[in-house]
């Protein structure tokens, strides 16, 4: 009996755990990202901010809305060593959104992005 009720509080703690408490992460552009509105998503994506090169949002925002941007170094850190960027957005109302990011070098003068990349959402 004991073991159960240990299996089970394990159990427990491992789908409390999982209890999707994370935002939904995506890395790959290729996939429409689907999500339900008011809820939480990130899109991941390379990044070395240590060069100076950046990401920006090169579109006007509809149905999402932008959160917050993070960047988590790759280990062990090092200059010129690159990681990740996470962008946070959050699905406002039901439609369709794209999300492009352009990828910027550190000229002071404008330049047009090295990269750019579109992220398909659907909000349901």
């Amino acid at each position: 009996m004991k073991k159960i009720v240990s299996l089970l509080f394990i159990f427990a703690f491992i789908i409390s755990a999982c209890g999707g408490s994370e935002p939904l992460q995506i890395t790959d552009p290729t996939q429409t990202i689907e999500v339900n509105a008011g809820e939480e998503f990130t899109i991941v994506i390379e990044s070395n901010p240590t060069t100076g090169y950046h990401w920006e949002i090169m579109s006007e925002l509809s149905n999402v809305e932008f959160i917050s941007k993070d960047y988590q170094a790759e280990e062990p850190i090092t200059t010129g060593s690159g990681g990740v960027d996470l962008w946070t957005f959050k699905a406002i109302s039901t439609g369709e959104a794209l999300i492009t990011l352009g990828y910027y070098p550190p000229y002071e003068d404008p330049e047009p992005p090295q990269q750019t990349t579109t992220f398909v959402v659907t909000v349901k």
